[in-house]
């Protein structure tokens, strides 16, 4: 029988945050892994939106659609001027 006095405890475990550098850097390489551009695909993928365009292996389709299409960019636009020391 249930205690109907007491308030009960409903708890989800939650996934770490993952930045957005690793998701670029394991999509990189699952691309890699599977003989795909990655450059070629991460650009459709950014371009269009569609996840298709991204290899669901070591799960970098998920990943990749946990981040907004505008903070990859705005990742990859920081460290491309990061690296140039513009």
């Amino acid at each position: 029988m249930q205690d109907l006095e007491n308030t009960q405890y409903f708890r989800v475990e939650t996934e770490p945050e993952i930045g957005v550098k690793e998701v670029l850097s394991t999509v990189y390489e699952a691309l890699t892994e599977k003989g795909y551009n990655p450059v070629n695909q991460i650009v459709g993928y950014i371009a269009s939106g569609d996840p298709t365009y991204i290899t669901s292996h070591k799960s970098a389709r998920s990943l990749i659609m946990r981040v907004e299409r505008d903070e990859l960019i705005e990742e990859l636009l920081t460290e491309y001027i990061r690296t140039k020391n513009w």
